[in-house]
Formats: C-alpha cells, sequence, structure tokens
C-alpha cells in the first residue's frame, strides 16, 4: 500500500455475516437451557441475540427468576457449542461469494478486519476451518472489550492498523454491528443474509445494504468515495 494514502479498513462481524452458524447456536442455546430444567427459547428468539456477548445474549433469552444462574448457563453453551463443533462432518459455511469478495478488497489495497461477539478461541476456529487467517490484519472478540453495540472493539481495531472512522466500513449482518459503527463514527453496510431484517440494519444507520457478497467491493468503493 502506499504509504501516502490513508488506511482503508474494513472489518466483518463474523456469525451471519461471515458465515453461517445459526444452527449450531440454536443447538447450543437450546442444550444450555435444557441442561438446566429451563424453558427453551425459540429458534427466532437465539438469532435475534448473535453478535451480542455470551452473558448478555443469555440474559436476554433467560426468565428474571433464573438470572441466578446465567453464568452457568453461559458454561453450558461454551461447552456444547464446543462439542458441536468437533463433530465429524460439523459445519459452518461460509456465505457465498465471501472468500472472493475479501480477495477483491485485498487486492484493492484494503486493510481487514473482524470484530465479533464470539470468543478469540472460536473465532480463530472458524477462521482456520476457512483457511481465512492470513487475509486479517486485525481481530477483535468478545475477550478484547464490552460487547457489541459497545464501540470500543472497532475502535480498538481502527487504532491497531491506524485507519481514521472516515476510512473505515463496518459489514454485519445485526443492529448490534450497525449501532457499533455508528458509535464509532465510522461507516456501516448491513447484509442481507444474516440474522436481522435489512429494514432493522438501515433504521438504526446502516449507510447502505448489501443483497449478495458481490456487491461489497463497489459499494464500499463508493462509501469511501462519498466520505473522504
Amino acid at each position: 500500500m502506499n504509504q501516502d494514502q490513508p488506511v482503508r479498513l474494513v472489518v466483518f462481524d463474523c456469525d451471519g455475516t461471515l458465515v453461517d452458524s445459526q444452527h449450531s447456536i440454536v443447538e447450543a442455546m437450546t442444550h444450555a437451557f435444557d441442561s438446566h430444567g429451563l424453558s427453551r427459547p425459540d429458534a427466532e428468539s437465539i438469532r435475534r441475540v448473535v453478535g451480542l456477548a455470551l452473558p448478555e445474549a443469555v440474559a436476554r433469552l433467560m426468565p428474571e427468576e433464573a438470572m441466578g444462574r446465567l453464568d452457568s448457563v453461559s458454561t453450558a453453551y461454551k461447552d456444547a457449542f464446543v462439542d458441536i463443533r468437533q463433530r465429524p462432518g460439523h459445519e459452518e459455511p461460509l456465505y457465498p461469494g465471501t472468500r472472493e469478495a475479501i480477495d477483491a478488497l485485498l487486492q484493492n489495497g484494503a486493510v481487514l478486519g473482524v470484530a465479533t461477539g464470539k470468543s478469540r478461541r472460536g473465532l480463530h476456529a472458524v477462521l482456520e476451518r476457512h483457511d481465512l487467517g492470513d487475509r486479517f490484519s486485525t481481530l477483535k472478540t468478545a475477550d478484547d472489550g464490552p460487547g457489541k453495540p459497545n464501540p470500543d472493539i472497532l475502535l480498538d481495531a481502527m487504532a491497531e492498523v491506524g485507519a481514521t472512522p472516515e476510512c473505515t466500513v463496518m459489514i454485519g449482518d445485526t443492529t448490534f454491528d450497525i449501532e457499533m459503527a455508528v458509535r464509532a463514527h465510522a461507516l456501516s453496510i448491513g447484509v442481507a443474509w444474516g440474522y436481522h431484517a435489512t429494514e432493522e440494519l438501515q433504521a438504526v444507520g446502516a449507510q447502505r445494504i448489501a443483497r449478495r457478497y458481490g456487491e461489497l467491493p463497489s459499494m464500499i468503493a463508493d462509501l469511501w468515495e462519498s466520505r473522504t
């Protein structure tokens, strides 16, 4: 990259944006609630909290009278998810066009990152499975700071690579991703293939909506052009 040019950073969410992990998440959460004798949250409610830090996600699903078991249920979820991931044939597939869009952005000089509510271990497992680890210059997880929509992990990602908010684009499928970008004064694109409706993403500040991965490189370039 030309050192006279500003760093242009693209930060991706993971679950619901890079990979479709909803089946594993729903199964693990269902197991965690079953193991504590709690009523199962429905699949849609579970998808609605994907992206939050685990304790907050679990808290939103639990009845008030069970909050004393929040830590235990969260641990049961983590253990169940590890078990699911280790099954032969387990898949959390990339969305169609993910790899091609990532490579196109890199070829155009972008610096890439991930900001996710997953643990560091979980994120590394995903990137290793799909051989994507070398594409990303900064990785921020639930282990690195407050969960979304708090902007700290996105601000930390910018600082790590030397990017400014006007040259940073957050790509995500939930309102938590977009709200984090807004609070960090970064640009944002919502994706239509994840877990929150596009109307919700636009309502909280998404500047563009991508319907497929192939749209992202030109959409991101247009946003940078309009901002800088």
